[in-house]
């Protein structure tokens, strides 16, 4: 399946609480689990002003579709065409 990284622009992010990430997950979570499988989260990146979120989803409509019924902002949803780190200098 598909892989995504989804830019959510959110002014101040890098200030959340740990409160305020616990219940933004928790939230997340909740739409998830009412999708059913065809949506996974994986792993989300906060910086100063921006959440990086990568999701594996069937496609981008479902991923905008968790967005929506999440209350997020997906500003940006890019398909995952490869993933490269140090080791694919090796080969």
């Amino acid at each position: 399946m598909p892989k995504y990284i989804i830019e959510r622009e959110i002014p101040g992010a890098g200030s959340l609480t740990a409160q305020d990430l616990q219940g933004i997950s928790e939230k997340s979570c909740g739409v998830l689990q009412s999708m059913g499988p065809k949506i996974q989260w994986l792993e989300s990146y906060v910086t100063n002003d921006k959440v990086y979120c990568v999701y594996i989803a069937p496609d981008e409509a479902t991923v905008r579709e968790h967005a929506e019924h999440g209350g997020f902002p997906a500003n940006r949803v890019s398909e995952i065409k490869t993933i490269i780190d140090p080791t694919t200098a090796e080969a």
